[in-house]
């Protein structure tokens, strides 16, 4: 079946349908990562986004229960190169055209993803529309003009979990000795964090981004994570008062959406990027050390450090691609928080030891 990607700029994409079928309006951004389409699809924080895919065959080992990141596919539309017709995983339980169909995302396939890649990045992410069944552009901009945007939208509320809940994963067989309490604020958590966090010796519950502070203490919890998740930051009011009280109070550690929560709870600014940062090559410089890590990242925000006024607070690591902020630390309230993803799902295992770094944190602290 025929389907279009119109962007908001009038540019038009005509290709072939897959997955389910209708009509989606979203920002559409692209996603470098070669493996990990399933990883992806499943991320809470594309919430309101459209992903384009630049590697260009996808679905080539289908779906498996194993690699979910969250309990369901959160992006809006899915857009690639070439759908594979088979499906080669000894895990694999569906074909990805099958998954996506069952969970209502549309997908469209045959346009040129190099071509889109490159007009997003000389003109930066914009609102898009796929449609199977409206193809007047005229008609269809008109729709898309009068969707909302990113920008102002608290999507959290619409990711995060309805109960609090103690984290066990079914796939995990060997016991570990738990030796740290960790309330995780769900914005958007994907499961390789609580898997890490899990590894690290810590014993994980997960309470809802609108749980107060004083419910997350009377937990007494060692430590607190504050999870990724989806859109504009400043548009979570809620979660930046809490982290604003509980900062000082309980070891923090910050994970993309989070370390931009502590940079406005800390009184600093976030921004949008151009085109945001989505992919699994992204080099950080950490400052203290001079090492660089290859890094898992999806935002499209960024953390304005110099416009933080709490003393103490410092940068850690910088994005060598375009000399963005990706990591603070403030000594004196306990805290310190990565934009990029240390739980490499997908991406690289570089920075997995900022997991152990948050225990090494709630030892001192305990």
């Amino acid at each position: 079946m025929k389907a279009v990607l119109l962007l908001e700029d009038g540019t038009v994409f005509e290709g072939e349908n897959f997955g389910a079928q209708g009509e989606v309006f979203a920002e559409v951004v692209f996603n470098t990562s070669i493996t990990g389409y399933q990883e992806i699809i499943t991320d809470p924080s594309y919430k309101g986004q459209m992903v384009t895919m630049t590697y260009p065959l996808i679905g080539n080992y289908g779906i498996n229960e194993e690699d979910v990141e969250s309990r369901k596919p959160w992006l809006e539309g899915f857009i690639i190169k070439e759908l594979s017709s088979i499906r080669s995983n000894w895990r694999s339980s569906m074909h990805l055209d099958e998954y996506l169909q069952k969970n209502n995302i549309v997908g469209i396939q045959g346009i040129d993803t190099r071509a889109l890649t490159r007009h997003i990045r000389l003109q930066g992410a914009m609102q898009g529309a796929i449609s199977t069944k409206d193809f007047d552009k005229s008609c269809l901009m008109k729709k898309l003009q009068a969707a909302p945007r990113l920008v102002g939208i608290d999507l959290v509320k619409e990711v995060t979990c309805k109960e609090s809940y103690e984290w066990s994963d079914k796939f995990e067989k060997r016991k570990r000795k738990l030796s740290y309490k960790v309330v995780v604020l769900d914005c958007g958590v994907k499961f390789n964090i609580l898997r890490n966090l899990a590894l690290a010796g810590c014993k994980i519950q997960v309470v809802p981004a609108d749980t107060r502070p004083e419910q997350i203490l009377k937990l007494k919890p060692d430590g607190l994570l504050l999870s990724n998740g989806p859109g504009d930051p400043a548009a979570v009011a809620y979660v930046i008062q809490s982290v604003r009280e509980l900062a000082g109070r309980v070891p923090i550690f910050g994970i993309c959406l989070g370390h931009q929560m502590l940079g406005l709870a800390l009184g600093g600014k976030t921004y949008k990027l151009k085109f945001g940062h989505h992919g699994g090559n992204h080099p950080v410089k950490d400052l203290k050390t001079g090492k660089v890590a290859i890094t898992a990242q999806n935002h499209g925000f960024c953390v304005d450090i110099k416009t933080i006024p709490q003393k103490g607070t410092v940068l850690t690591h910088l994005n060598l691609y375009d000399n963005t902020a990706e990591g603070l630390e403030n000594r004196r309230l306990k805290l310190f928080s990565v934009q990029y993803h240390p739980e490499a799902g997908p991406g690289p295992h570089d920075a997995g030891y900022l997991f152990s770094k948050f225990t090494e944190l709630m030892e001192r602290h305990a």
